[in-house]
Formats: C-alpha cells, sequence, structure tokens
C-alpha cells in the first residue's frame, strides 16, 4: 500500500510539473502572437526619435541632435545592430562638432557595446582601450568598466578554451568590481553588476539570492526584468532544476518580446531546456525564432551559439517522426489481414506516405541549407581564429618594439647625445613596416584561401587578369577583394587599412567589375571562392 501512494505521488507530481510548463509556455506563445504589435510601438517610437532628429537637423541645434542619435543608438541598441551602430557613428561626428572630448568617450564606451553585442570582439577591445578612463565622469566609468567585463564574458562564452576562458573570466571579474566601486548599493545597476559577478564566480546561491532581490526589492525595467529572469533561469539549469530554469526562461523571453529586444538568448536556452524534456515541436519552433532574431540583429556569435542546438533538435524530432512511421507501419501490416477494410486504410495511408515524403524532402532540403550554413560559420570561425592570433602577435611585436625604441631614446636624451637619438628616429621606416603588415596578412589570407588568385583571375578574361611582380603574394587590387571576401564590406575601412583614400576603393571596384566576365554577379563571385 505505501509503495502504490509513492508511485501515485511521483505520477501526481509529474503531471503537476507538466501542467505549470504548458502554462508557461501556453503565456508565452500568446506573447509571441502579439510579436508584430510590439514590434509596431517599438517603430513607432522609434520614428518620434527620427522626426525629431529632422526638427533639430533644421534647426542646427547639434547639441539636440547629438543627444537625439544617442536616443536613437539606445533605441536600436538591443533591436538591430547596423542600425544602432549608423547612430553612433553620427553621433560621434556631432562631439568632433562641439569639440566636447568627455562626449566622445562616452560614445565610444557606447560602441564599445555595441560591437560586442554583434560578436564583434576584438573591434570592441580596441574601442575600449583608446578611451580615457581618466577623463570619464562615475557614471561614464561605470558604464565603460562593465562593457569591458561583459566583452570578456563573452569571449569566454564563445572561446570554450579552458586554456583561456579563466583568463578572461577573471579579467571580467576585474572589471565588474571597478564598476561596482561607481555605482550607487541601491541601485538596478548595483545589482544588476552583484548578481552578474556572483553568477560567473559560479556562487550559485549568492547570485540566486542576488537576483531574486533585486527583483523582488526594486522596481526594474522590461529590460533589466528580462536580464534578471533570463540569468535565474540559467542558474537553475546549472542546478538541475529544470522546471524553474523553464519558468524563468519563459518570464524573461515574454519580457523581450515585449521589449521588442532581438540581441537575446533567453528564447535559445528556452528551447534547450524544453528539448530534454521532451517538447522537440516547441523547441525546434523556438530555436527557429531565435535564430530569425539573431539574424535580424546581425549577431554573429549567437548566431554560431544557435547553429549548435539547431541540428540536435531537429535529428530529434526527425527520430520523432520516424518512430511515428514505424508504429504506422506495423498498423499497416495488423490491418491487412482485413480485406475489405485493408482497401479502406489503404487509402488513408497513401495520403499519410505521401505527406510524410513531402516533409521528409523538405527536412532534407533544410538540413542541406542548415549545413551549408554550418560550414559558412565554421569557415568564419577559422577566420576569425586565424587573425585574433595574428593580432595578438602584431600587438605584442608592436609593444616590444616601442618599449625597445623609449629605453634607446631615454638612454641618449639622458647621455645627451641628440644626434644619436635623431639617426635612430630616422632609421624607423613607416613605409617598411606597413609592407610588413601586408606580407603578415596576405600570409595569412593566403593561408586560408589558397586557390584565391587563381579563382579571382578565372573571373577576368585571360588578357584582363591580374600579374604579380616578384616577390608579391598580393597586390592591392587582390588585397582589396581578399578583404572584401573576409566579409570587411565598408570602404572606410578598407581604406583606412589600404592607406588609399576611399574614392581610390570605389576606382578599384568599379574597374574590376567593368573588366569581368560576371558584371552582374561579381560581388557574388567573390564570396563564393572557397576557404581551405
Amino acid at each position: 500500500m505505501r509503495n502504490l501512494l509513492s508511485i501515485l505521488f511521483v505520477f501526481s507530481s509529474l503531471f503537476i510539473s507538466a501542467q505549470n510548463i504548458n502554462r508557461i509556455l501556453d503565456s508565452l506563445d500568446r506573447e509571441l502572437g502579439n510579436k508584430k504589435r510590439y514590434l509596431s510601438i517599438k517603430y513607432d517610437s522609434i520614428k518620434e526619435l527620427k522626426n525629431n532628429v529632422q526638427k533639430f537637423t533644421l534647426s542646427k541645434d547639434d547639441k539636440n541632435l547629438y543627444n537625439h542619435y544617442l536616443l536613437l543608438f539606445d533605441a536600436y541598441r538591443s533591436f538591430k545592430y547596423d542600425s544602432a551602430y549608423y547612430y553612433l557613428e553620427l553621433a560621434k561626428k556631432k562631439t568632433n562638432v562641439l569639440k566636447d572630448p568627455d562626449l566622445l568617450s562616452r560614445t565610444k564606451t557606447k560602441e564599445g557595446f555595441v560591437l560586442l553585442s554583434s560578436g564583434l570582439f576584438k573591434e570592441a577591445l580596441d574601442t575600449l582601450n583608446s578611451i580615457n578612463i581618466d577623463a570619464l565622469n562615475s557614471k561614464t566609468k561605470f558604464e565603460y568598466y562593465t562593457i569591458l567585463a561583459r566583452t570578456y564574458y563573452d569571449l569566454a562564452d564563445y572561446n570554450k578554451d579552458q586554456r583561456f576562458n579563466i583568463q578572461y573570466i577573471q579579467k571580467g571579474t576585474v572589471y565588474l568590481e571597478k564598476a561596482l566601486e561607481f555605482v550607487a548599493p541601491d541601485s538596478n545597476e548595483y545589482w544588476a553588476t552583484e548578481s552578474l559577478k556572483r553568477m560567473k564566480q559560479q556562487d550559485w546561491k549568492g547570485a540566486e539570492f542576488a537576483f531574486r532581490y533585486w527583483i523582488n526589492n526594486y522596481d526594474l525595467p522590461q529590460e533589466y526584468y528580462g536580464i534578471a529572469t533570463s540569468s535565474l533561469g540559467y542558474l537553475y539549469s546549472q542546478r538541475g532544476f529544470d522546471e524553474k530554469a523553464i519558468e524563468y526562461l519563459a518570464y524573461a523571453a515574454i519580457a523581450d518580446v515585449r521589449n521588442a529586444t532581438k540581441e537575446t538568448v533567453a528564447l535559445r536556452n528556452l528551447a534547450n531546456e524544453i528539448y530534454k524534456l521532451g517538447y522537440l515541436d516547441k523547441a525546434n519552433t523556438y530555436v527557429g525564432l531565435a535564430m530569425d532574431d539573431a539574424t535580424f540583429y546581425n549577431a554573429r556569435h549567437r548566431k554560431i551559439e544557435i547553429s549548435s542546438i539547431l541540428p540536435i533538435i531537429e535529428q530529434a524530432q526527425l527520430k520523432k517522426v520516424e518512430s511515428q512511421n514505424n508504429r504506422l507501419e506495423k498498423i499497416v501490416i495488423l490491418l491487412g489481414f482485413l480485406a475489405v477494410v485493408f482497401i479502406v486504410f489503404l487509402v488513408i495511408i497513401f495520403k499519410q506516405l505521401k505527406t510524410r515524403n513531402a516533409a521528409r524532402k523538405e527536412m532534407a532540403v533544410s538540413y542541406l541549407k542548415l549545413q551549408e550554413m554550418n560550414k559558412k560559420l565554421s569557415e568564419a570561425d577559422t577566420i576569425k581564429q586565424e587573425y585574433i592570433t595574428y593580432f595578438i602577435k602584431a600587438t605584442s611585436e608592436l609593444i616590444n618594439k616601442m618599449d625597445q625604441f623609449q629605453k634607446n631614446a631615454i638612454q641618449k636624451t639622458v647621455a645627451k647625445r641628440y644626434d644619436d637619438l635623431i639617426t635612430n628616429l630616422k632609421r624607423y621606416n613607416v613605409k617598411k613596416e606597413r609592407e610588413e603588415l601586408f606580407l603578415q596578412f596576405d600570409t595569412i589570407f593566403l593561408r586560408l584561401f589558397p586557390t584565391f588568385i587563381k579563382e579571382y583571375n578565372a573571373l577576368f578574361p585571360e588578357d584582363q587578369q591580374t600579374d604579380l611582380k616578384k616577390g608579391e603574394l598580393l597586390n592591392t587590387e587582390l588585397r582589396l577583394f581578399a578583404l572584401y571576401r573576409l566579409g570587411i564590406q565598408d570602404s572606410n575601412q578598407i581604406a583606412a587599412f589600404l592607406e588609399l583614400s576611399v574614392a581610390t576603393v570605389y576606382t578599384y571596384k568599379t574597374k574590376a567589375k567593368s573588366k569581368s566576365n560576371f558584371k552582374d554577379s561579381f560581388e557574388e563571385k567573390i564570396m563564393a571562392i572557397q576557404s581551405i
């Protein structure tokens, strides 16, 4: 009798748990159904800000223009990377007009955030490291250190290599502790930072207390509420509390939908949690929506993270379909004993098999597309790893050179050997350094794309193909399109790297395209050149 009661208790607990999960997922589905309405509200608020920008543009009110560019950046910062970066660039230009270095530092701090949100970690660190921290006010210092900390935390999540992860997390924690020095303890910002610090230190109970205290004692805006509940969901997942993890991740996903947030992980993590419990259809739906959001925002690292989950869920769903089909085939065998009934059921089964084959073909096409996507993501990851390694090495060499140069200059200055100092200064050859930079770039690129020159020349008639001089790996034209193939398609960035004007870059592009055999699809042909 006691065993029977125990079994009944277990089954009733499972039933109640399933009911709770279904209830919260139904709430999320209703909010997802209202997604267009929340997006419309978002676009209306953005439209109003743009109207104000036009008004201040006509009145030439540079200070208000700067402030409204930042408001537009804030509207886009977790919504769409390209637009956020565009308005941030406009704000940066206004700081030059206003001649206010404090505003420039504040703007560059925000630039670091949007770059890391898009997965451009190196660019984010470059931007943040270029800021004069001492000139920042307390509020901007807090923002600066929290963004720097998150950059290293996201690097650790993206890297997933134990050799580097601990260092990244330790650096992130150091910067969070610095950030806490510049914020009031009774604020949302303080508890958001303190909670994150405890979570990254894997102090699960301390982090749970901090997040719950924050939610229960402060009036959290929708954005902060999404962060707090998403983090709690992650904590419960790490501790094996699946139902609580699903509940709080669903709360976070609902907050993201209402806030029209696209740079988010809640829906992806929720899909992973419910997949473990067998909710394959919903998991597949949610992970697809998460990929749509990451693509809309252009969050490169998020797309890579989602692509690692997507095939697992789709494969499980395929097995589920195959299992259902196996059961159907057994039913067909049983029905074969009844000749008259068999004819009736044969028509039904034929339709179901037709539907199954169509679904299998669609899934096969989807799987092929997914493989192609994974291939591109893998290529992007390989390129990033190569150039991050190159950047670190080049930076280290430059610092060593500067250190040696500084020591030498100090010695000669102390010794009053000014002629020797001038001689040493003249020895430094900027042109040679740039040529060395190009040589290292060319070497790494051709290691990644060994057939690039051959495939590039194949796009032109034989008499228009590029000939390299003796000792050249790439010339300026090839190097320009090598950058384009790496995904650096902004003419300003290309011009800065190659030490050309933007007009010259456009001239190279136009000239190459006009003499190509593929004038209408020249850029697509360049991007189709395969890496190793």
